[in-house]
């Protein structure tokens, strides 16, 4: 789902902050600081975030500007997806989230399932890279890459965390309330053609 003033602050943020990296000029530098300002002047427009909260989270790296990645594990048991309750907002998702420097993208699915649902698993394959802009979530400031691992269950127990406060499995057609920030009811129609077939290329985009 594409909204064009996210799109617009998001790629104003990007060019002032690869300018803030690799210009010289003084002059040009103040440019590329009135680009930044900008960016988090749109986002505060249409958020009403405060805009010192939107420069921390938003405008605040440095460095060439490329997409945060999201890594999510999917579990199957009898046809029945895992997903855990988000203590954030009280809804469901499947588990995972941003991955950590020093862990590969398996590594941290193993880590993020087992911590938010108390489950052991072993990554089987990558099965979509999904593009968080081209789903029908709701905004976000950053620009972010999902990248789902099909993952077999291999032990461990149904536990809750700081971050969830549920787990369970469930049947396609009986989900409960949706994270729609993390997963969305169409993306979890995406998941399931895997489970029917695992020849199937992966998804992306």
């Amino acid at each position: 789902m594409r909204i064009k003033w996210l799109e617009w602050a998001q790629q104003l943020q990007a060019i002032a902050q690869a300018g803030l990296t690799y210009s010289k000029d003084v002059y040009d530098l103040e440019r590329f600081e009135m680009i930044r300002d900008l960016s988090v002047e749109i986002m505060e427009e249409y958020t009403q975030v405060d805009p010192t909260v939107i420069r921390e989270l938003f405008a605040s790296d440095t460095g060439y500007a490329t997409p945060k990645v999201d890594v999510r594990g999917v579990v199957f048991q009898d046809r029945r997806i895992l997903l855990v309750k988000e203590t954030a907002d009280g809804k469901w998702s499947v588990p995972g989230g941003w991955a950590d420097v020093g862990y590969s993208a398996s590594e941290v699915v193993v880590k993020e399932v087992q911590e938010e649902s108390g489950f052991v698993v072993v990554p089987r394959r990558v099965i979509a890279v999904m593009d968080r802009a081209r789903h029908p979530h709701p905004p976000h400031a950053n620009y972010i890459y999902r990248i789902f691992f099909l993952c077999e269950l291999v032990g461990g127990q149904a536990s809750e965390s700081i971050e969830t406060s549920d787990v369970g499995f469930f049947e396609r057609h009986s989900l409960p309330e949706l994270s729609i920030g993390r997963i969305t009811e169409s993306q979890i129609d995406i998941l399931y053609r895997y489970l029917d077939d695992p020849d199937a290329l992966a998804y992306f985009d």
